[in-house]
């Protein structure tokens, strides 16, 4: 068992490692706030879009509430990987281009601990900050000298990277039939990058860059707690509930302004600095599901992000900087899931197939110049391919087609094409060998 515990947290490691070094998204609107929000969902959920607040699966490593964690199989070990590749298409006034992405993203594992208590590691994105666009106008009228162009050609590139993860460890207990508790103790880090860079083709050969930055490394609670209620016919409902507390991360953000002249070989650099500017919002969810002998599995989630009560930060001409509030909305997330397999049990093949399907909305958080940032719309499909060979049939294969459209008003339109290929891996760990 030690060597088995060795090889996952290598695993886990070098998971870890990779993660951090990527970035999970092309959108431009990556570089307000501390980034897009990133799908904490894994293996059988991604194909439901998501879904999985009220799923007590012994299968499954259920990061999106920690109190399943005690549901999980007394004699196995699971580990769960998975990664994404995406392409995306941009539209705004008429015009359109097309990106493409790839990104590690998570690595988890989990077994039972004690008897009712389940236990859980691994590692997960919060937040994905990745873009690179420019934008060229004409300055008419704009002249340095008499010997110099009548217009200025002014180019602005803007650029970031980086994102939020999280490390994590977590514990479910079950105390009385039906009812579980659970919390997940992350250690959350990485860093923000954003970048303004303005040039002018004026004869002068200056830019100027304005660069925000932040690094980030704070601790984060999640609690998680679930009923299930046994109903006639092999049916079964399970409510789950999950809270994380809002908290300054304690990180200050920095803003530096370099204006360098190429001529004159000279650079002018300006930094202001926000102390404890950073924070995670209060997140509360809730979420129901659904399951008929073992064949049905429905379930629907909703959950809310108090982004609004969380200061932004401005950084004004005269060195200092102030926090201002209204600058971000509430996020909302919806949705409705769901996975059908004939006979998980069965010898066939065909069989034990999972059958996945599902749908969401989601709220943007962000306010870009005083307006609501893009809502997204998302449909998804997965199936789920057991691993059949002489050595392991309870692993399992997750493969999961996602589109999403997030738009608003005179804004920047993005239509996302998704795959996202995980393994579950189940191996029986606990098993009590005989030998005759």
């Amino acid at each position: 068992m030690k060597i088995h515990i060795l090889t996952a947290t290598v695993l886990l490691t070098l998971a870890s490692s990779d993660a951090v070094a990527q970035s999970g998204t092309n959108s431009p609107y990556s570089r307000y706030g501390l980034g897009r929000v990133a799908d904490q969902s894994i293996g059988m959920s991604r194909g439901m879009n998501g879904v999985g607040m009220a799923f007590r699966e012994k299968q499954h490593v259920n990061y999106l509430n920690p109190s399943a964690y005690s549901a999980i199989d007394s004699l196995t070990f699971l580990f769960d990987v998975g990664m994404s590749l995406q392409n995306t298409n941009f539209k705004e006034n008429g015009k359109s281009k097309n990106a493409k992405n790839g990104d590690f993203e998570y690595a988890v594992g989990g077994f039972r601990l004690l008897r009712h208590v389940g236990m859980a590691f691994g590692i997960m994105p919060y937040t994905n900050v990745g873009y690179n666009y420019s934008s060229t106008s004409d300055v008419e009228g704009y002249k340095m000298s008499p010997s110099l162009q009548e217009s200025t050609t002014v180019t602005t590139t803007f650029s970031g990277s980086g994102g939020l993860h999280q490390i994590f460890v977590g514990a479910g207990w079950e105390p009385l039939q039906g009812v579980s508790v659970g919390m997940n103790l992350n250690y959350v880090f990485g860093n923000l990058n954003n970048s303004v860079a303005t040039s002018y083709s004026d004869g002068y050969a200056r830019t100027m860059t304005k660069s925000y930055g932040a690094d980030v490394s704070s601790i984060k609670l999640d609690f998680g707690a679930s009923y299930t209620m046994q109903l006639p016919n092999r049916n079964s409902m399970t409510l789950g509930i999950t809270y994380t507390p809002g908290y300054k991360t304690g990180s200050d953000s920095e803003c530096s302004i370099i204006t360098k002249n190429e001529q004159s070989a000279v650079n002018d650099t300006t930094l202001y600095k926000a102390e404890n500017s950073l924070a995670i919002p209060t997140q509360l969810g809730v979420g129901i599901s659904y399951k008929h002998a073992e064949k049905w599995l429905l379930g629907f989630d909703y959950s809310l992000q108090r982004w609004s009560a969380i200061n932004g930060v401005a950084y004004t001409g005269d060195g200092n900087t102030v926090g201002y509030t209204d600058s971000y909305n509430d996020r909302h997330h919806l949705a409705f899931g769901g996975q059908y397999c004939k006979n998980p049990s069965s010898r066939q093949f065909t069989d034990r197939l999972r059958y996945r399907f599902g749908a969401s909305y989601t709220s943007s958080y962000l306010k870009i110049n005083g307006k609501d940032g893009p809502d997204e719309f998302s449909l998804s499909a997965g199936l789920g391919v057991p691993i059949q060979n002489k050595y392991n049939t309870r692993s399992i294969v997750n493969v999961a087609l996602q589109w999403s459209r997030a738009s608003a008003k005179n804004m920047l339109t993005e239509n996302t094409f998704l795959i996202n290929i995980g393994i579950t891996f189940n191996e029986r760990w606990f098993d009590k060998w005989k030998f005759e």
